[in-house]
């Protein structure tokens, strides 16, 4: 029987009341046959479907735009989760909220831990944007998808390996593009800290991140300090996200004389074609680092 919190006893609906009669692990999509992978984040669900193409189905739990540092799953997120044949998580602290939407949805559905055996930093979960990290996630997401469908195996080894291919090159592409920064530039203020592996694997420094805490206002004191540092060091660019307001991010700029504020993708794919899918989001990303630090 799907077990439920208290409080999503008030949202019951059609869905929900049908997901009651399923097996854990069994919905809708398992019933018809594919294998249906539901991945926490638009970005893991972008690389997994390029895994599962032409065999297995992929959807993302979270919409495009979300936070999955501050998400608040929802009553259809537990009937989605409850019908999976496999879960893509990324681990490493970020989705603290979906172990407990697991077990309210009862799910019984093996779950991929896509930053496993990866030496996380400081805590911070953001490994995916390293690309060379990718390849570690595409690969994990490959053997969950053997282990959950062994009948899929050659078209997953396949896909995969075609993917790698494309994320080797997209490295490649990232390191001559950001060689062409002045060293004296390559310095990054950013709204939040998820650029941490990114900058290691390519060359840049960041500075400082505007929010201290997923989800939190910034003291005055932290963004005083992040002032001075970024005078000192002449810094020429603060990138905001599209997630959040960017008054806040304006407002730092002005005050500590930084001429240029872009905007980066990186918890979340975006809509655009430049961004739908997780190699153009980067090479955009790179190709926005690029223009604002020169």
């Amino acid at each position: 029987m799907l077990k439920l919190p208290r409080p999503v006893t008030l949202f019951w609906g059609a869905a929900l009341v049908a997901a009651l009669a399923l097996p854990a692990g069994e919905g809708a999509s398992a019933a018809a046959g594919p294998l249906h992978v539901l991945a926490s984040t638009t970005l893991l669900a972008s690389l997994a479907s390029d895994v599962a193409r032409g065999r297995a189905d992929v959807s993302s739990l979270m919409p495009v735009g979300a936070s999955p540092e501050t998400y608040q799953p929802a009553p259809a997120d537990i009937v989605r989760a409850h019908g999976a044949g496999l879960i893509i998580e990324n681990g490493a602290g970020l989705e603290a909220w979906l172990a407990p939407m697991l077990r309210s949805a009862s799910t019984h559905a093996p779950i991929v831990n896509c930053s496993d055996g990866l030496t996380v930093t400081e805590a911070n979960p953001h490994l995916w944007l390293d690309p060379e990290y990718a390849r570690h996630y595409v690969t994990a997401m490959r053997d969950g998808m053997i282990a959950a469908d062994p009948a899929g195996a050659a078209i997953y080894r396949a896909n995969a390996a075609a993917l790698d291919g494309r994320l080797v090159a997209l490295t490649a592409r990232i390191r001559k593009a950001l060689a062409t920064i002045p060293p004296a530039n390559r310095n990054m203020i950013v709204f939040h800290n998820a650029w941490l592996y990114y900058n290691r694997r390519f060359g840049l420094r960041t500075l400082g991140a505007i929010e201290e805490v997923p989800g939190s206002e910034p003291s005055a004191e932290h963004i005083a300090r992040l002032i001075d540092a970024a005078r000192a060091a002449h810094v020429r660019a603060i990138f905001a996200e599209p997630e959040y307001n960017a008054n806040l991010v304006n407002a730092v700029a002005r005050s500590a004389g930084i001429p240029n504020v872009a905007m980066l993708y990186d918890d979340s794919v975006g809509t655009s074609p430049q961004t739908r899918d997780y190699i153009s989001m980067l090479d955009t990303d790179t190709a926005t680092i690029v223009h604002a630090l020169q």
